[in-house]
């Protein structure tokens, strides 16, 4: 029985290390492109960091990934909010129903020194939301890089920011 029990958990620990190094390696497929600050109504209130597989390449025809690092604390409710208000800006037809909604949904409340990280695998039509390097989850869909919208799209979060991360 407690042979069982160590396989186990050896198992369960390599199989957690094999997805760590997975997730690792297809991260450090990404290069850092750029990082800008985080201005909310003339606050600074963080950073955020685009990784694209080739920086010259456009945002949306690619893996990349937005890692968000706060120096304030901000309400879950602040990013459900801006979440919903600039994909209904950005996306056609945007509704209550989209896929994308589920991805907002999973936001939860951040403390300074926090870090969420937003990412697409567009091979796999992947999006990822991980907060302080812990999955909060994840939907797979065709249109789920049109989440970077709320950033890059044509009405986004904040113009300066987008310019800054894209040039």
């Amino acid at each position: 029985m407690g042979t069982t029990i160590q396989k186990i958990v050896i198992g369960s620990v390599l199989g957690v290390s094999s997805l760590w190094m997975t997730q690792t390696a297809s991260a450090s497929e990404l290069k850092k492109c750029s990082t800008a600050p985080i201005v909310v109504t003339l606050k600074n209130v963080g950073k955020v960091s685009y990784y694209a597989q080739d920086c010259a390449k456009a945002w949306n025809t690619q893996d990349i990934r937005l890692d968000f690092y706060y120096t304030r604390d901000i309400p879950e409710w602040a990013f459900k909010k801006a979440a919903t208000h600039f994909l209904e800006k950005n996306i056609s037809g945007f509704s209550s129903k989209s896929p994308l909604n589920q991805i907002t949904a999973l936001y939860r409340p951040v403390k300074s020194g926090d870090l969420y990280s937003i990412g697409y695998q567009m091979q796999n039509q992947k999006l990822d939301l991980v907060l302080n390097n812990k999955p909060l989850g994840s939907i797979t869909d065709p249109h789920a890089n049109d989440y970077f919208k709320i950033w890059f799209g044509a009405a986004p979060f904040n113009a300066k920011l987008k310019q800054q991360l894209l040039n």
